[in-house]
Formats: structure tokens, sequence, C-alpha cells
């Protein structure tokens, strides 16, 4: 229980994965229903069929959810009455619930769609209610996967092999599955299609977004996709790198330790393009620092951990950027590292097919070969990695995508790498920003944290609608301070 304890709290910051409704003010259609909640019906999705559909009708007014720790699900008031059509289909002897709420007065024409996080694939919290009270139809999806964010343990495995039909849906199809649900129950609801169809995700629902644009580029007219977990089957296994260096090293540096280095290489870099940076830790080797009171020295053992931390796998994949916190990925409990839940599982239960694998006993070499596995194996079900977004530009899609660069979970050098072959693909990077943009926030965590985009929601709708393309987002804390302007990518702003 300690150990899963430490795991909840190294990834606290999590909380910030759940996406933004969408601020965005909009023109109020009125209502104009085509069939009453009660009488709503969808035909299935290709590939699937409909097992039940349940409509009930809603009083609105404060919407308050269960606890999904540690996710916060605050109240939120002021929710117009809405429709809640609950789908559910299946494809094989999977079993996939997707939710349509749909306003019956005040909807802007939009639908809008919410993706997940973790090993969620779909949001199911506040965001929801606060989309609903925008204006928005809003629908999400639980891809016959879950109940835990962290862990696959409870759906991964199925007589001993990789459960295929429960994967492709968390990989790709329940996103497309929810696209077609949800604007068809919209359509028959209002009598009229939604004008627009947004997704709004980050992390893993950022992940769904770029798997939109790539393999159903005609799902959605705009994608906000943040901090996304691309790169999948590469980043899980890359993400329990500090941990394998800790252990293999039999060195554990405490979370004062490792922040004194953060805050080293912080002062001593260019902030807005950690990526480059190049400070050597060894540069603190012998300094005395307090750590609740009590003086510790920095060790040549201590450098040796964090430098290898800091230059990950090499060959293979990134390491953590240079003066990011070590607080989601270098845990310890003071004996042993404590890996990111999610990667963890992913190494358990998809690579070495066994939940009860100790990952604390991986070497140097094994990691190596647990990663070409991972590769090899998986890049084309979830890698979501595919830079051949031409069916998407030719649709008239647009997507708008920002990663923070202090990104303590998955580094940004990932996605920067991707936007790249992207332009190779397709011309370079002048003719990538007429549909894709990209920005970097320096100092920004995952998802938030930091100085991130205060609203790219209303960026993207109004790129879609208005064809005004975002040459900046404005970002702040969360408090409101710190405020800035990020500039579309490859440009930086001073």
């Amino acid at each position: 229980m300690k150990r899963i304890l430490t795991m909840v709290a190294a990834v606290l910051p999590l909380a910030v994965l759940l996406p933004a409704s969408g601020s965005t003010a909009a023109t109020t259609t009125g209502t104009t229903t085509g069939t009453a909640c009660s009488n709503v019906t969808v035909a299935p999705p290709s590939g699937a069929r409909i097992d039940s559909v349940t409509a009930v009708d809603r009083p609105g007014g404060t919407v308050t959810f269960p606890p999904t720790p540690p996710f916060p699900n605050e109240p939120v008031d002021g929710v117009p009455a809405y429709c809640e059509v609950t789908v559910r289909l299946s494809h094989a002897d999977d079993h996939v619930k997707t939710v349509v709420w749909l306003p019956k007065t005040g909807w802007n024409g939009r639908f809008q769609a919410l993706g997940g996080s973790g090993y969620w694939a779909g949001e199911f919290g506040a965001p929801w209610a606060k989309a609903v009270k925008a204006g928005y139809a809003v629908a999400s999806t639980d891809a016959g996967v879950g109940p835990s964010p962290f862990t696959a343990d409870d759906w991964a495995l199925k007589n001993g092999k990789v459960d295929r039909t429960l994967l492709t849906n968390f990989a790709s199809r329940s996103a497309h599955d929810l696209a077609v649900v949800g604007k068809a129950v919209t359509k028959q609801y209002y009598g009229r299609a939604a004008s627009y169809a947004y997704w709004n995700g980050c992390s893993t629902g950022g992940r769904q977004g770029y798997v939109e644009a790539q393999q159903h580029p005609d799902d959605f007219d705009g994608i906000l996709a943040a901090s996304p977990a691309i790169n999948w089957e590469r980043w899980t296994v890359s993400a329990i790198w500090p941990a394998v260096v800790m252990n293999a090293e039999r060195n554990y540096p405490t979370k004062c330790e490792f922040d004194a280095f953060a805050d080293a290489a912080r002062q001593a870099c260019d902030n807005d393009q950690p990526q480059k940076c190049r400070w050597a830790p060894e540069r603190l080797i012998g300094k005395t620092i307090l750590c609740e009171g009590k003086p510790v020295t920095i060790t040549a053992a201590d450098a040796k951990v964090v430098r290898k931390i800091w230059d990950g796998p090499r060959g293979l994949w990134y390491g953590l950027t240079r003066g990011t916190s070590f607080d989601g990925l270098a845990v310890t409990n003071g004996q042993s590292a404590v890996p990111f839940a999610v990667p963890d599982s992913w190494v358990r239960n998809f690579l070495k097919l066994d939940p009860k694998f100790d990952t604390s006993t991986l070497t140097y070499t094994q990691f190596a070969k647990l990663f070409r596995q991972s590769q090899a194996q998986y890049n084309r079900i979830i890698g979501s990695d595919d830079p051949d977004l031409s069916a998407f530009q030719r649709s008239g899609g647009k997507l708008l995508s920002w990663h923070g660069l202090a990104d303590s979970l998955i580094p940004a050098q990932g996605t920067i790498n991707y936007r790249r072959r992207v332009e190779r693909e397709l011309g370079g990077p002048t003719r990538t920003n007429t549909f894709y943009r990209l920005f970097l926030a320096p100092n920004a965590g995952h998802c938030g944290g930091g100085p991130a985009p205060t609203d790219p929601f209303t960026a993207l709708v109004n790129w879609v609608e208005h064809n005004k393309p975002p040459a900046t987002l404005p970002a702040a804390n969360p408090d409101g301070s710190n405020s800035r302007e990020l500039c579309a990518y490859p440009k930086l702003c001073r």
C-alpha cells in the first residue's frame, strides 16, 4: 500500500491532465430538437454493434461527480438542463460505453469530444459539465478499459495474452467510434448536424487527437492536442529509465538532492530553450545542501545518476530535460526507486505478460531489449506517430498542439521530433503551419503548471471558424502571474 500511495503522490500534478472545456464565446442557436431525448437512437459505427441506448433528461443546475482520486472533480454551477445519452457498443467480447450530453437550451451548434489521460480513454468529470455550460454537445468514451488511469492490470491480459481488442480500442478505435456516435446523436437530437466538430485532449487525450488526424482526417474540424503521449510504445518504456538507473547504480538521491540539481540547471541555462542545456551535474559534487534541516553533501555517485537520467537511454530515446522537476519519474522510498505507474504497468503487462513482474530487477541490457521489443511489437498499433498528415490537411482540418518544456512525465523532444518529421513529409515549416501549429511552453509542466497556454481552445475555434491562425498563444501561471506570449514553432518568443 505504501508503494501505491507513493506512486499516486508522484503523479498528483496529473490533475492538470483534465482537458479544458473551452471558454470560447459562441453564437447561441437556441434549441431546435429533432427528437425527444427518450427517442434518440444511433446506428453502429463500422465494425461495431450497438448493445443498448439509454437517454435520460437531466435537470442541470449544480452538477457534481464522484471523486476520482487523485484528480479533483469540483462541482460545476449553472449547467443548463441537458439530455444524457449513453450508448453501449461492442466489437468482439468488449463492452464500450460512450456518453453524450446535449444542452436543451443554448446549444452553440458545435460538438466537442473529450480525450483521456493515462489509461483512461475519456473524461467524465467537471470539464464535461463545463463544456455543456459553454454550449457544446459533448461526448467521451471509456473504450471498454479501466477503471484506473494508472494501470492496465485489469484489462491488458486475457488468458495470459495481450487483449488485442481492448488495446486496439484504447489505441485508436474508440476515439473514432466516439466521433461517429457523438456526431450522430447530436444530429438526431437537434435535427441538424453540428456546424463544427472539435477534439479536446491532453496527454493520452493529446495522443488520441494526433491519431484522429492521422487515421480519420474527416472526423474533426479542429483538434487541440496538448502534451501528447505520441511515440507511446517508446515513451512508456523510456519513462522507467530513471528508476532503472537508480536501481542499477544502487544509489537513490532524495527529493532534496534531485531538486538541487534541477535548480542549478535552471539557473545556469536558458529557460526558454532548456532542451539545449548542457550543464554538467558534476559541478555540484562536494556541495553541501540542507535537506529537512540536515546537511547533505552531493557525491560523485549522485551526479552519475543525474547525468544518466538527463542523458536518457542513449541511442534509444530522450532523457529528462535539464531543469525539469524529477518528481514525476525519479521517485524513491529511501531504499529503492518507485517507477511511474503508467509505464511500469506497460512493461509488466504488454512486454513481460506478467502483472507481477518486478521492474526493479531490470539491468541496462534488459531495459534496452524491452525498449526495442516494445517498438517492434506495438509501434503500428499505438505509436501514433505517422508523419503523413496530408489527408488531414486536404480535409481542411486544423491541429493545434502545445507541450511544456518542463514536462516531467513526457519529454517535449518527442513532440518536437514528430513535428520535424511532418515538415519533412509535407515540404517544410511554412506549409505545415497552414494547418498544424505547435507551441512550446518554457517552464510549463505536463498539461499545465507554470506559464501554460491560458485558452488554446478559443484560439483553435478562431482558426477553424474565422481563418485566424494563431501566431502566438497567451500563457500564464494558474494564478495569472508570469504572463507571456508563446510563439508558434519554430519561432521563439522572448
